[in-house]
């Protein structure tokens, strides 16, 4: 949870008037190692988030999965270079089912 630049600055001047950072925290109700997390930034202002790069193209999974409906989770994951969890995660989140392979049974003699 993000708190205003508003109340941090109330914060900060609470502390800076000769108030102890207990004090701070009961009178706010804040956590005190979040003002500790505060006073240690060189501002205030919130720190944008940076989003990781993900391994899979979604629109190229999607593709594949069209043009290759038959390939198991190892051998996409071999061609996207990621484990085989990692697809069937991203099957998962985007609702594409796959194909349960059909065993193969053995003529008896």
């Amino acid at each position: 949870m993000c708190y205003s630049l508003d109340l941090r600055e109330k914060v900060m001047a609470f502390i800076e008037n000769g108030h102890s950072i207990t004090q701070a925290a009961k009178v706010f109700n804040i956590g005190r190692a979040t003002i500790y997390r505060w006073l240690a930034r060189p501002h205030l202002a919130s720190i944008p988030v940076e989003r990781r790069k993900r391994k899979i193209d979604i629109a190229r999974l999607h593709q594949d999965v069209e043009q290759h409906p038959d390939k198991t989770l190892r051998e996409r994951a071999r061609e996207f270079g990621v484990t085989p969890s990692a697809i069937c995660y991203q099957f998962k989140r985007l609702k594409i089912r796959r194909k349960k392979t059909v065993a193969v049974s053995r003529k008896r003699p």
